[in-house]
């Protein structure tokens, strides 16, 4: 039997803003829950609990959903350590070598 993980508080209302705002997504788009489900590939009580919060959703239905709804753009930029400060600071030198266990 696997463990349950414990989510933090932080990341509980983090996925809460979350879902909330994929619900903005989806109503500034005159969809329903019905329509991105079935665009995202995902039935409609797993977009439900992304919608609400749910930190059990795989990162797989995040992405579905987001490409269902047409930012995946944005989000590969919100990501992207070179649209901050440290990334466009640092961005001449190397990164450092990983280190492999």
């Amino acid at each position: 039997m696997m463990a349950t993980r414990t989510v933090s508080a932080r990341t509980r209302r983090t996925a809460l803003a979350l879902g909330e705002r994929l619900v903005e997504w989806r109503k500034l788009q005159d969809l329903t829950a019905e329509q991105v489900a079935q665009r995202a590939g995902v039935s409609k009580p797993t977009l439900w609990k992304l919608e609400s919060g749910d930190p059990g959703v795989s990162l797989g239905v995040l992405l579905d959903v987001v490409r269902a709804l047409g930012f995946t753009d944005q989000l590969l930029d919100a990501v992207d350590p070179l649209n901050t400060e440290l990334g466009k600071a640092r961005a001449g030198q190397a990164l450092p070598k990983r280190i492999r266990h």
